[in-house]
C-alpha cells in the first residue's frame, strides 16, 4: 500500500471515528427535544420522532407554580451583565498589559495569571459573608457585581489578541492627538471584535449554566434564576413523572446559548485562533 493509500484510509478512520463521537455526544439533545414533544405516557421510549408530537408541555410549563418566564428574564438580565462587566474590566486590563508601558508590568501580569489557579471555592465563603454584611444576598447584585471586578482568563484572552495588532496605529494615533482612552476605544475595541465574540460567548454560558452562585444568593423560588428554576422543578417531578414538561424547560433553556453561538460562531472560531499567536 503506498503512500497516497495510507493517508486515505488514515482519513476514513479519522472521519468515522469523529463521526461516531459526534452521534453519541448529540444523541441526547435530540432524545431531550423529542421528549419535550411526546406524551406523558411515552416520555421513557427511545424513540427520536414523537408519534404524535404535541405542544402540551411547553403550555403546561408556563402553567405549574415554576413562573418560567419570570426566572427566564431573571437568567437573561444576570447573565448579560455578568457578560457586559467582564468584557468592559477585562479589555481595559488586557489594553493596559499589552500596550501600556509601566514599571512591574510582567510582574503585576503573571500575578493575575496565578489567581486562575485558585479554585472559586475558596473564595466562595469570603464573598458570601461580604455580602451578607452589606446585606445585598437574596438579591442579584452578588452574581453579578464580581463580573465588574474582572477575570484573569478574559485578560489573558484579549491581551494575547491585543499582541498581534501592529504597534505602528498606536504609534500613528499617538500623533494624530489620541489619548489612551481613545486609542483603546476607537483602534483596539472595533479591531479586536473576534476576541470580545469568544469572551462573550464563554461569559454568558458560563453564567447561564451557573448552578452553585444561584442557589446561594437567591435560593427562593421564583425570585431566582432558571438553572435552579428548573432544579427545584425536576425535584418535584420525580414524583409526578412528568419528564416531558421538564424536557421542555430544558429545551427552552438552552435556546439562548445556542442562538449567541450560532450568530457569532464565525467571530468565536476567528477570536479562539488569532488570542495563542503572539506578535
Amino acid at each position: 500500500m503506498n503512500k497516497k493509500n495510507q493517508k486515505l484510509l488514515l482519513d476514513i478512520s479519522t472521519y468515522i471515528l469523529l463521526s461516531l463521537g459526534a452521534v453519541l455526544m448529540i444523541s441526547p439533545f435530540f432524545w431531550m427535544v423529542a421528549t419535550s414533544f411526546k406524551l406523558p405516557a411515552d416520555q421513557f421510549s427511545m424513540s427520536l420522532i414523537p408519534t404524535p408530537a404535541t405542544f402540551q408541555n411547553y403550555r403546561s410549563l408556563f402553567s405549574v407554580d415554576l413562573n418560567f418566564p419570570l426566572m427566564f428574564f431573571n437568567s437573561v438580565t444576570i447573565s448579560g451583565l455578568i457578560t457586559i462587566g467582564q468584557l468592559l474590566t477585562c479589555s481595559m486590563a488586557a489594553f493596559c498589559f499589552a500596550v501600556v508601558k509601566f514599571k512591574g508590568r510582567n510582574f503585576l501580569f503573571t500575578a493575575v495569571l496565578l489567581t486562575m489557579l485558585i479554585p472559586f471555592h475558596v473564595t466562595l465563603i469570603p464573598n458570601f459573608i461580604i455580602f451578607k454584611t452589606i446585606h445585598l444576598t437574596g438579591t442579584s447584585v452578588p452574581l453579578w457585581l464580581p463580573a465588574f471586578w474582572g477575570g484573569a482568563f478574559g485578560t489573558f484572552l484579549l491581551r494575547q489578541y491585543f499582541l498581534t495588532i501592529p504597534r505602528d496605529l498606536v504609534d500613528a494615533a499617538r500623533v494624530d492627538g489620541a489619548s489612551l482612552l481613545q486609542i483603546f476605544w476607537k483602534v483596539y475595541m472595533p479591531l479586536a471584535k473576534p476576541a470580545l465574540a469568544a469572551i462573550a460567548i464563554f461569559t454568558f454560558q458560563g453564567a447561564w449554566n451557573d448552578l452553585l452562585h444561584p442557589l446561594i444568593y437567591m435560593p427562593a423560588a421564583p425570585n431566582t434564576t432558571l438553572t435552579v428554576g428548573l432544579a427545584f422543578f425536576q425535584q418535584q417531578m420525580q414524583h409526578g413523572g412528568q419528564f416531558t414538561v421538564l424536557m421542555a424547560g430544558a429545551f427552552l433553556s438552552i435556546l439562548p446559548l445556542l442562538l449567541v453561538f450560532f450568530f457569532a460562531q464565525k467571530l468565536f472560531i476567528q477570536g479562539v485562533t488569532l488570542s495563542g499567536v503572539k506578535r
